[in-house]
């Protein structure tokens, strides 16, 4: 059926998303597809991640978890797409109302607006508790400076994770695409971490996660640059100029190059030295500009990311319509 075209449903997805989010009462009613694809991501990882076996077995076990949570999800997947083609027309509006849950355009725009409006209204107590929300580093380490870079870098990253990614897997593979997306990204955050217990039962969801974001990562960046240079061509170039200096020093493959280019477009460093509950980590900078971010940056950066969604709109726009006119 043309109306379910994975292009068009991005379209309906995004616009969905964008005006209605994820509204609270239906999060209150039923949760949310990451809280039920961590629910399962919890439960493999309690049963098959066993401390007494050797490194090579919980890699093993890590593998066999991920295999299955692909598995589930795709199942699932495929299921909410076959009944909706049941509904006839009405199952595209359906369908495009489930795949927006999966993208996190608005609820992202508001967890970093809070951050801006807490330091702007209480100062650095109110925005340290805000910036807690979004970030894994410890608060009581940042001043001002280090608040609202926090919430920019969160921004940057999380608009290639939570938006470009997921809409990048739903316009090229449907809904599959996309909640498979989502299940690894997921996986990702909640086993893919360096720690004693899961260095080694997380180690192929991380892998699978690198690879998966690779192409969204560069198309955030090269969103972030398009959209800086609507506003003044020197900060495009300097977005440039960052992701080509900056981008492969990060520590993860793909989250410097979002967090370079915002870097660059908004003439600030971002990334370098943090502190991760106790644990210092002496990241590369992304960027050569000022370190002394502000709410004022936070709220330009919360500028220039609208202005890359709506690059992103009308790539999917230009897609529809071309399947449309096939």
């Amino acid at each position: 059926m043309l109306a379910f075209s994975p292009l068009i449903l991005l379209g309906l997805a995004l616009v969905i998303e964008a005006a209605l989010g994820y509204p609270g009462p239906v999060y209150a009613a039923i949760g949310h597809p990451v809280t039920w694809i961590g629910r399962l991501i919890a439960g493999l990882d309690g049963k098959l991640n066993r401390e007494t076996w050797t490194f090579e077995q919980r890699r093993r076990a890590g593998i066999v978890a991920l295999v299955l949570l692909i598995a589930v999800t795709l199942a699932i997947a495929v299921a909410i797409v076959f009944a909706c083609g049941l509904l006839g027309p009405i199952g595209v509006i359906a369908l495009a109302l489930v795949a927006s849950s999966l993208i996190a355009q608005r609820s992202l725009h508001e967890h970093v607006e809070r951050v801006a409006a807490a330091l702007e209204t209480g100062g650095l107590a109110a925005g340290r508790t805000a910036v807690s929300m979004i970030v894994g580093r410890n608060p009581e380490s940042l001043d001002v400076s280090g608040v609202s870079r926090a919430a920019i870098e969160s921004l940057a990253e999380n608009f290639s994770d939570g938006v470009t990614a997921p809409a990048f897997w739903l316009g090229l593979a449907g809904l599959p695409g996309a909640a498979l997306y989502k299940a690894i990204n997921t996986a990702d955050s909640m086993i893919g971490h360096r720690t004693p217990r899961h260095e080694a039962f997380g180690w192929a969801a991380a892998r699978l996660d690198d690879l998966v974001n690779l192409p969204a990562s560069r198309l955030t960046a090269l969103l972030i640059i398009v959209a800086a240079a609507f506003d003044d061509l020197k900060a495009a170039s300097r977005a440039i100029a960052a992701v080509r200096r900056d981008a492969g020093h990060h520590r993860s493959p793909n989250a410097g190059w979002p967090e370079a280019a915002m870097a660059g477009a908004l003439g600030l460093r971002l990334a370098g030295p943090r502190i991760y509950g106790a644990v210092k980590v002496e990241d590369r900078w992304m960027g050569d500009g000022r370190a002394e971010a502000t709410a004022a940056d936070i709220r330009a950066a919360l500028r220039l990311y609208r202005r890359a969604c709506g690059l992103l709109w009308g790539l999917a726009g230009i897609g529809a319509l071309i399947v449309l006119s096939l």
